[in-house]
């Protein structure tokens, strides 16, 4: 067991996919921490059968992954403070790979300004249905220096600290936002061609896809109050699709059936155009032209997201996770 890497395990309600990133961890470090977020499954019970450090975040605060990352670092310092020499951050609907911290720790030492390492998340069952085989494709990005990625990630402990661990108050793309902090501090990020993880997405139903999609507008409108410029493509997209072509499409049923036919011919080209790429990564035909349908659509949750951030910062609400599965 490596002694200069401790492993936080988030989860909520994963079920046997938490029993299943457990076991996957086992035996691969001295420390490991399970944080749980008010599961009602037995999730704690499930992580403290198998001898891991459990912590239970407090159910009056509203739970976030950047949260129950923080309380995990917290729960692993010594008497001085001082934490191990990296961190190995993997969710509880992950498992991960045998091999990844042996070929991953090197490469972290060779360079002291690397704040991170990832590698490749794969998803387990591609083709249970259109929205994991989505995922796959989602997760699979190219190696080398990264800007971002996702929450499975090897940190070193000292760039954490440097830039005061995640932003708890973040409910999406707090990956990101941490990512993006990390090189506003100095730090290098890299992806490694190697897997890393294995992912279960578990969605079957369009209703888990359209909420996914609005967690991911929240994180666009989000990540933009925070950080300004950040994702602001992201943002313009969804404003152009998913609200202005909307509205003067409207407009143009009262007015001009023209506009109509024109905003119409802006969403196939839209649609024609996300075909085209998903075709050049190698996505089958038949799996293509209904991904492409649907990236095209994600405008419009997006939006939903987006305005659920604002409403409720406007309002001064609590920002609330946002959960699909």
């Amino acid at each position: 067991m490596n002694p200069a890497i401790a492993i936080i395990l988030i989860g909520r309600n994963e079920g046997a996919r938490l029993q299943a990133a457990l076991d996957s961890v086992a035996g691969r470090v001295e420390r490991i921490v399970y944080v749980d977020s008010g599961s009602t499954d037995g999730s704690v019970a499930t992580a403290t059968a198998r001898g891991v450090e459990v912590v239970e975040l407090d159910t009056r605060t509203p739970f976030t992954a950047a949260r129950a990352r923080n309380a995990g670092v917290a729960a692993l310092r010594g008497p001085e403070g001082e934490l191990p020499e990296f961190l190995q951050f993997i969710d509880g609907d992950c498992v991960l790979e045998a091999d990844w911290l042996s070929h991953a720790l090197p490469v972290m030492r060779a360079d002291a300004r690397l704040g991170l390492v990832t590698g490749w998340r794969r998803e387990m069952h591609p083709e249970a249905s259109l929205y994991n085989a989505m995922c796959d494709h989602e997760w699979h990005r190219p190696a080398g220096p990264i800007t971002a990625c996702g929450g499975d990630m090897l940190v070193r402990a000292a760039a954490f600290e440097a830039v005061g661990g995640f932003n708890d108050r973040v409910i999406a793309a707090e990956d990101d936002e941490f990512c993006l902090r990390l090189r506003k501090a100095g730090y290098t990020l890299l992806r490694l061609p190697r897997a890393m993880t294995r992912h279960d997405a578990d969605m079957h139903r369009f209703g888990q896809w359209w909420q996914r999609s609005v967690r991911n507008g929240h994180g666009f409108a989000q990540l933009g109050a925070l950080h300004g410029t950040h994702l602001a493509r992201e943002r313009g997209r969804v404003y152009v699709f998913g609200l202005l072509l909307p509205v003067v499409a409207l407009a143009g049923l009262a007015t001009n059936p023209w506009i109509v036919a024109g905003v119409a011919a802006l969403y196939a080209g839209s649609y024609a155009s996300a075909l085209r790429g998903l075709l050049r990564d190698g996505i089958a035909p038949g799996l293509a032209w209904r991904y492409a349908g649907l990236l095209a659509l994600s405008k419009l949750p997006n939006l939903v997201g987006m305005a659920r951030f604002w409403v409720r910062r406007l309002a001064g609400r609590a920002m609330q996770i946002i959960e699909y599965k």
